[in-house]
């Protein structure tokens, strides 16, 4: 891989967290102990969490409260919304303390199509900002804009007492170099992947401590697609498809205050890297199924590839909340570790939400994360 490309991987892999560099299709993590077998994807943007209401929880969102982010955390929950129509926008400065032009934008929207099926769409964008490229003599190559984004349409439906399904499709583009290249052999083009999620959502009516309560559960499997390829090598590389199971408990204390406890957990469905290096040239489902007893230290390492988030809200008269969260991911698989927290205010038909990221690690690249969104919802009757 020329070390263009090495420049483009490692902003690659700073945007998913890992701060690691890796050798493309090799699956070894340069400079680092072998037994440090962190899984890396393409287009990582895809597991950033966008919305700030999700992001101040710990990046929480399988089976919490139903709204227009639905699309990117679980497509079966858009049934459950409680507007007749609505959107979502959130911007997210990326890698703030090393970067001042990076961004993470999100823009998502639905329409209820009757009381049991409801569609949406979603556009996430990410701008990695202008870099300046070198060959490996040090001459510069010029100036490029890395972007990437995805597009996403679903279709979701109450299929029966509280129990929903939804579905996905996403189109997928990653340009990391346009037509700058150190390497004619190779030349490097846009990456494109077709994508898919699925998910199911089921809640249930509940008493605990003599309070009303309602406890919801979900299952979804996110970027089900082809893999991708930036040069006319045809060297490949998986997208990051993911299981997430999720849990959410709802308390409603008094008909003013509410509380929510929410628990995510979260396992990459694509190949870990193996001791030789080898790990790219599987195919699509031989990397999903295999993803689950693949890891050369045996199950003690498959456990530690699965990613813990937990989150918890305070809602006070559906006007005021206060959010709080903590996500988790092995040392040796990444050592995300951090702390969230953030607030939202509706006014009128209005949300307004914010979410600060505060790492457990020293110097980590995600300090001092901000992001910043806002709902609108609509029912026919306020339309009338």
């Amino acid at each position: 891989m020329t070390n263009l490309f090495r420049s483009f991987f490692l902003i690659f892999f700073l945007a998913s967290s890992s701060s690691l560099l890796t050798a493309q299709n090799s699956g070894v993590i340069s400079g680092q102990d072998t037994s440090r077998r962190v899984i890396t994807t393409a287009v990582p943007f895809l597991t950033i969490a966008p919305d700030p209401i999700s992001g101040a929880m710990g990046d929480v969102g399988a089976a919490t409260a139903p709204n227009s982010n639905a699309i990117y955390w679980n497509p079966a929950k858009l049934a459950y919304v409680n507007k007749e129509w609505g959107f979502a926008a959130s911007f997210t400065p990326w890698l703030k303390r090393f970067v001042d032009d990076m961004s993470i934008s999100y823009l998502s929207g639905y329409k209820r199509i009757d009381d049991l099926q409801t569609f949406g769409l979603a556009l996430t964008f990410f701008d990695l900002g202008d870099i300046e490229l070198t060959n490996g003599q040090g001459a510069s190559l010029g100036s490029f804009n890395p972007r990437e984004f995805a597009i996403s349409g679903t279709y979701s439906r109450v299929l029966g007492d509280n129990f929903s399904i939804g579905v996905t499709g996403r189109f997928i583009s990653s340009n990391l170099s346009g037509n700058i290249t150190a390497n004619p052999v190779s030349d490097p083009k846009p990456g494109t992947s077709i994508a898919a999620d699925i998910g199911i959502y089921k809640k249930s009516n509940m008493s605990l401590f003599e309070k009303n309560a309602e406890l919801a559960w979900a299952v979804v499997i996110s970027n089900i697609g082809s893999k991708i390829s930036y040069n006319s090598a045809d060297e490949e590389d998986f997208i990051p498809t993911n299981l997430r199971i999720g849990s959410a408990l709802t308390t409603y204390l008094d008909p003013y205050n509410k509380l929510t406890l929410a628990l995510d957990l979260n396992k990459l469905m694509v190949p870990t890297p193996q001791i030789n290096g080898g790990n790219s040239d599987k195919s699509l489902l031989a990397g999903i199924f295999g993803s689950f007893a693949d890891a050369p230290g045996g199950l003690k390492e498959e456990l530690q590839e699965i990613m813990i988030s937990f989150g918890v809200e305070y809602n006070y008269k559906e006007t005021f909340s206060i959010r709080a969260g903590h996500f988790y991911e092995n040392a040796n698989k990444g050592n995300r570790r951090y702390f969230t927290m953030g607030v939202g205010f509706n006014y009128q038909k209005f949300g307004f939400d914010f979410a600060y990221l505060v790492p457990q690690v020293q110097n980590n690249p995600l300090a001092e994360t901000l992001r910043f969104g806002l709902t609108y919802g609509l029912d026919k009757k306020d339309d009338q």
